[in-house]
């Protein structure tokens, strides 16, 4: 491999602000923010807008769409014409 191509790789400090969650892991990302962890160390933190704590597929509130409802709905509605002209 070639030496200085290749972003520092280090741990940082990554936030879920909605959800009040912190991870620490490795990553090339950098931040001017720190933060000082439980282990006592200051890490680089980076905001982030959502997270496993907080997405909607990890979480269980994600929602399922009903095609076929919405298809027997809209049949209803309008009626169903067998006639094509």
């Amino acid at each position: 491999m070639r030496k200085d191509i290749h972003p520092s790789y280090g741990p940082v400090v990554f936030r879920d602000r909605a959800a009040n969650h912190a991870f620490l892991t490795r990553s090339t990302m950098t931040s001017e923010k720190t933060v000082e962890w439980e282990d006592g160390n200051t890490y680089p933190v980076v905001d982030v807008e959502i997270s496993n704590v907080s997405h909607p597929f990890y979480t269980g509130t994600a929602r399922v769409l009903d095609t076929a409802g919405r298809v027997e709905r809209f049949e209803r509605r309008y009626g169903r014409s067998g006639e094509r002209g």
